[in-house]
């Protein structure tokens, strides 16, 4: 089959069980919601435009909904404004961090990288747990989630620019300068945890990643900071595949090696940035999912890409479902480092995930 088709057959079926993982865990919680209801709920969220006006100098868009299928108010107003943006967040949260990896893992040509590999996952900590314990105020009336994007993004580009030398940016410099600076980001995070009193444990909460206490605003603004990015990796997937070779063969065959690295590992650092930013420290998703995905559709990018971002949004929505399901809610990053670590060691042994 070609490899368009084979990328839209595979992203097809990934969307569909992503809209089914949705609708399940939207019903789960304190009080139980069919998923007959829940569908019912989300058909009914669908509109379509109808007119557009001209009101005080600014256009004004009129829609209409699609379906108008009979439900409760109390069970449309829990899906929509309690469950829904806590469960979409977690699906934007895991498409960026599955993506992420499966860029990393190509570029670094190692199994192990994942998106915190450059240093954005300890840069997000050093600006969240900053904004917690540090008695400072960001201008613009910046938040926590401000802080940690901010942060991310600064280490990522410190590490970046560490690495280069004239106009060149060695691999294996890149990935010694981001095991330094996240050792060094780690001590930092280590020290401000020691002065942070009575705030330590939120900042510890916010460490082990969660998804609680999320709003249809924070939906909205981690998305908008992972489609673009994510549209560009997709575009420089032919250049990915060709890189596996090797800087010298890539070169050969055409690849400009130094700007496709660049933008795939600042697209890569951004929606990574997105993500961390809005739930913490989430480990395994970015590790686990493309190398689970790269057993089944194969190592052709065209194809991983997209299909290990779908497979990392139901993952992560399914573990915060886990997560927030039991007598106390608990990080969903507990959940999935203690699901994704057994998994990843059986691939070990019994996949043999040795190499990409």
């Amino acid at each position: 089959m070609h490899t368009t088709g084979r990328a839209l057959g595979w992203s097809s079926g990934l969307g569909c069980l992503l809209l089914v993982v949705v609708t399940v865990s939207a019903g789960i919680g304190p009080v139980w919601i069919p998923p007959a209801d829940v569908g019912k709920v989300l058909l009914n969220a669908v509109a379509v435009p109808t007119s557009v006006s001209v009101a005080g100098g600014s256009p004004e868009l009129t829609t209409a909904p699609l379906f108008q299928f009979p439900v409760e108010d109390l069970q449309r107003q829990i899906v929509m404004q309690v469950r829904l943006p806590r469960i979409v967040l977690g699906a934007v949260v895991g498409f960026s961090l599955s993506a992420a990896g499966t860029v990393m893992q190509g570029v670094f040509r190692n199994p192990m990288a994942d998106p915190s590999i450059i240093g954005v996952s300890s840069g997000a900590a050093v600006g969240a747990v900053g904004f917690i314990v540090l008695p400072v105020a960001l201008p613009w009336g910046l938040g926590l989630r401000a802080a940690a994007f901010a942060g991310a993004l600064l280490a990522a580009f410190g590490v970046y620019l560490i690495a280069t030398r004239n106009g060149q940016t060695p691999v294996a410099t890149l990935l010694l300068a981001g095991v330094a600076v996240q050792t060094f980001l780690g001590a930092v995070v280590s020290f401000l945890l020691l002065q942070s009193g009575e705030s330590m444990r939120r900042a510890v909460f916010w460490l082990m990643g969660h998804l609680a206490n999320t709003a249809w605003a924070d939906v909205g603004v981690s998305t908008a900071f992972v489609v673009a990015p994510f549209l560009a990796l997709l575009v420089y997937t032919r250049d990915l595949n060709v890189l596996l070779l090797g800087s010298e063969d890539a070169h050969a065959l055409g690849v400009e090696v130094e700007r496709s690295k660049r933008v795939l590992l600042a697209g890569s650092a951004v929606v990574t940035a997105a993500g961390v930013a809005v739930s913490g420290v989430i480990g395994f998703v970015g590790l686990i999912v493309p190398h689970a995905m790269r057993l089944v559709v194969g190592p052709d990018h065209r194809v991983l890409l997209p299909t290990a971002a779908l497979a990392g949004a139901s993952f992560l929505v399914a573990t915060d479902t886990l997560a927030r399901s039991g007598s106390a809610e608990i990080p969903v990053g507990i959940v999935t480092a203690a699901l994704g670590a057994p998994f990843f060691l059986y691939l070990l042994r019994k996949r043999e995930v040795h190499e990409l």
